[in-house]
């Protein structure tokens, strides 16, 4: 039965991350979790957070690069910890130092300079603080500590140096020489490899045939884009950066994150557009490509976002001498015009489940999939501005109208809960088995590496599935549903229970049958009414879902296409006549 209480079997179901307890490893935006180790009966690990979480080159010279070293079982930071910290960018070590910090959460200001003429990066590198005199040759600045919010005041030790004045992927590399005491040195040092990603943007054009210029802009967070190519025959966009194919290195790498954006007014790239991409000559699934509309108006921006897994699927798959080349070869093709459906709903509170959380949840799908497919829904995730929620962990379970389970997903780690998007727009392959109406309950943990619970929450959408293509391969034809404003008010008295369900299914199927409101028919509906006459009279029972997707709809809570899903229903079931 699709009600409330379905979506709180679904918290239970998709068990929600302690918030006291954070575990996840692994890339993030502008920062890094490293895999814990074990240490005096701690599981202990080092994270890595630049701040702001999104730099691209060029907009702004002020960089905090916080380190905190912390039990994952007990989410406890260590105190008067050194470190040493080293930075290395494509092989080459850009700094190294050792530092200190009383409370275990050390910040760093980094300071970009290109000026270097130096054959080794890191001799240009200049360092600033005071050495404690418990912790020789470590870093310290005493003062006000950092909170987040008083960088421009706050206690700090610098770098200065090529640091950040270039796009890329940036190891930091952080060895634990002493923690809880700063006397104490570890009789092994404890080593971790974080991983983040600073953006630069380069700007290239597309000839287009009636020889008029098409702005293109890549912003990469990986390497220098080279090679750029436009090829009319098929509207393909490739380009090249170097990349390191040794297995070694690729098992480091967490996410290769590059962006097109295009102009939306360029046909072959114009919204609603749907995109194969490969790398070198490697097909990428299709969660790696994410076709960005909201960024701005004007704008289309379609992501490559090829995870550890997908690269090392990629580099299975390419030719022997892999190793030797050293280059990405990435190309992105624009596919033909595809039938999109979708269904759109906001979050409530996972406590209270009646307050509105700021978030909406997009779910679109391709018409031409149906029931026995395997179908690629695209989650996306919208704050109250209507931007994309960057950095989002969740997960859905997919219900059929009896209310079985169909499907179910929150992540393949069982020590962290949650499918990471970290732009916000994510992509699942679902088998559903047979035609009607699914119900697909969405819930989200928070977002980043800490779960900030800002945008969390739960909510459902339902889904007509139909038979999918035909033999032929035509896509089955669909009809918008066209509902007058007016309807809202019926449909939220019938949820309150000011008017009952025989006024309400008889009023809706007198606008049916006089064209005031067209619904799509689902196959198979017939002739009777509720008691199995066609007089309307209010017999048989209406699933409570129903009613609470009408009261859903009068709220705003769902779109336009979850409510004519519920009237299809009951078209189907015989309860609305249409005839």
């Amino acid at each position: 039965m699709y009600n409330r209480l379905a979506l709180l079997a679904t918290i239970v179901a998709i068990a929600i991350i302690p918030a006291a307890v954070q575990t996840v490893s692994g890339h993030g935006l502008g920062g890094d979790q490293a895999p814990p180790i074990s240490f005096s009966g701690m599981e202990v690990t080092v994270r890595t957070d630049l701040t702001p979480s999104d730099i691209t080159i060029g907009d702004i010279d002020d960089i905090n690069m916080k380190v905190r070293f912390f039990d994952t079982l007990t989410d406890t930071t260590l105190e008067k910890v050194t470190y040493r910290i080293e930075m290395w960018r494509g092989g080459e070590l850009l700094a190294r130092n050792l530092f200190y910090d009383p409370d275990g959460s050390l910040d760093v200001e980094i300071r970009p300079n290109a000026d270097c003429d130096q054959a080794e990066p890191r001799l240009c590198s200049k360092y600033g603080g005071s050495e404690h005199v418990s912790s020789p040759g470590a870093l310290f600045v005493y003062g006000e500590p950092c909170t987040g919010d008083n960088y421009d005041v706050c206690a700090r030790p610098t770098i200065t140096g090529p640091i950040f004045e270039k796009g890329g992927l940036y190891h930091v590399r952080v060895d634990i020489e002493g923690a809880t005491s700063p006397r104490v040195q570890l009789a092994e040092r404890l080593s971790y490899d974080t991983f983040v990603s600073v953006a630069q943007e380069q700007n290239f054009a597309i000839q287009a045939a009636h020889a008029e210029e098409i702005p293109v802009i890549i912003k990469t967070y990986y390497d220098d884009v080279k090679n750029f190519e436009f090829e009319p025959s098929d509207n393909s966009i490739t380009f090249d950066m170097a990349f390191d194919w040794t297995p070694d290195y690729v098992d480091l790498v967490q996410v290769v994150h590059e962006e097109i954006r295009i102009p939306k007014d360029f046909v072959p790239y114009a919204e609603g557009k749907q995109f194969k991409g490969y790398v070198n000559g490697v097909e990428v699934d299709q969660r790696a490509l994410l076709n960005d509309p909201y960024w701005d108006e004007d704008t289309n921006v379609i992501h490559f976002l090829i995870t550890n897994n997908e690269l090392q699927r990629i580099s299975e798959s390419m030719e022997d001498d892999r190793f030797e080349s050293k280059n990405m070869n990435l190309k992105l093709v624009p596919i033909e015009e595809v039938d999109v459906s979708s269904v759109e709903f906001y979050l409530v509170d996972l406590e209270t489940m009646q307050e509105k959380a700021p978030t909406t949840v997009i779910i679109e799908w391709d018409g031409q999939y149906g029931a026995g497919d395997e179908i690629p829904f695209e989650f996306t995730f919208l704050n109250q501005n209507n931007k994309l929620i960057k950095d989002v962990w969740y997960g859905y379970i997919v219900s059929d109208e009896s209310g079985s389970q169909i499907a179910r997903f929150s992540g393949n780690d069982p020590l962290n809960t949650g499918i990471a998007s970290l732009e916000g727009i994510d992509v699942q392959n679902i088998k559903i088995p047979s035609e009607g109406l699914i119900r697909m309950d969405v819930i989200v943990y928070g977002t980043g590496l800490d779960y900030d619970p800002t945008y969390s929450g739960i909510g459902s959408g339902l889904i007509e599935i139909g038979p999918g293509a035909p033999a032929d391969g035509t896509p089955p034809s669909t009809e918008a549903a066209e509902i007058p404003s007016w309807i809202k008010t019926n449909a939220g008295w019938w949820a309150e229970g000011a008017i009952d369900d025989a006024t309400f299914v008889t009023g809706i199927q007198y606008l049916i049958q006089s064209g005031v409101l067209v619904v799509p028919v689902a196959d198979g509906g017939d002739d009777q009414g509720l008691d199995g006459t066609t007089d309307g009279a209010a017999a048989a029972e209406i699933p409570s879902w129903i009613k609470t997707n009408a009261g859903w709809w009068a709220e705003g809570a769902i779109d336009d296409g979850s409510f004519v899903s519920g009237l299809q229903y009951l078209i189907k079931e015989g309860i609305i006549r249409v005839t």
